[in-house]
């Protein structure tokens, strides 16, 4: 049981990555809060879990909005009595170059992905430190390394996510506070499927779209949501407890494939 007696919160629990975060988190022994913005799919995760004998309940909320964030890091120390590890996993993908995307779609993606990890760490770090401290995963992507045409939000706010992951370690690792990174390539998520499907266009091949994107990986497949869940669980455990700063690649070794 490697994260007995945690207490975790987990954002984008839904489907894709923090679904199977969240799976992982309560089979190794955690009580988790699974939250997202579609209530529904945290609810049913939850009600799936617990009917399993974990300890678990669902958070509703956009977790780029202040008063969201803030009522659901306080409904997880509620309901858990403290809490010990957040995982700011929640994002999305909208397509377009500086120029072409829209002003209203730059803005959402930069708040989802980038601007929520900083109100959700706001009201989550102080909890922690009650606490004794405890562990920040974030996710970001190989987006957030390489350049890539039509993704200028989506590159941006993920390089973002680096560098706040960093500035998390400067300020709150003398509270005992880790802060790591999960930059995925291809994964295996509804939202890969929605992008090779935007690509594609209507009645076009999407899995080819996926199959093209994979050929940039040493391991020439999409990662199953698992694969990066079993990631962030390490870093969320004390297994790497001398862990922080850290921006581990679970890419199949597209950044280092010629």
């Amino acid at each position: 049981m490697r994260l007995k007696g945690k207490r975790a919160l987990v954002t984008g629990a839904a489907s894709g990555i923090g679904l199977a975060t969240v799976e992982r988190f309560v089979e190794e022994g955690a009580s988790v809060v699974a939250a997202d913005i579609n209530a529904e799919g945290a609810g049913a995760a939850a009600k799936r879990l617990g009917a399993a004998g974990y300890k678990i309940r669902a958070a509703s909320g956009d977790v780029s909005k202040t008063a969201d964030a803030q009522r659901m890091v306080a409904e997880a120390v509620a309901f858990l009595g403290g809490l010990d590890i957040l995982i700011n996993n929640a994002g999305i993908d909208v397509k377009g170059s500086v120029v072409s995307i829209s002003d209203e779609d730059w803005e959402r993606q930069i708040a989802v992905n980038l601007t929520s990890i900083q109100r959700m760490s706001k009201y989550a770090i102080p909890e922690m430190i009650k606490c004794g401290g405890g562990a920040i995963v974030n996710t970001g992507s190989i987006a957030g390394f390489l350049g890539y045409s039509n993704l200028a939000a989506y590159g941006a706010s993920k390089g973002g996510v680096v560098q706040i992951t960093r500035n998390i370690v400067a300020d709150f690792a003398a509270s005992n506070i880790r802060c790591n990174s999960v930059n995925p390539g291809v994964v295996n998520t509804p939202l890969l499927v929605h992008a090779c499907k935007e690509v594609a266009g209507p009645g076009g091949d999407w899995e080819a779209v996926a199959r093209a994107y994979c050929a940039g990986q040493f391991i020439q497949r999409p990662a199953e949501p698992r694969e990066i869940a079993n990631a962030i669980l390490f870093l969320a455990s004390d297994e790497a407890s001398f862990i922080t700063g850290a921006d581990l690649l679970v890419d199949g070794g597209f950044r280092i494939h010629p």
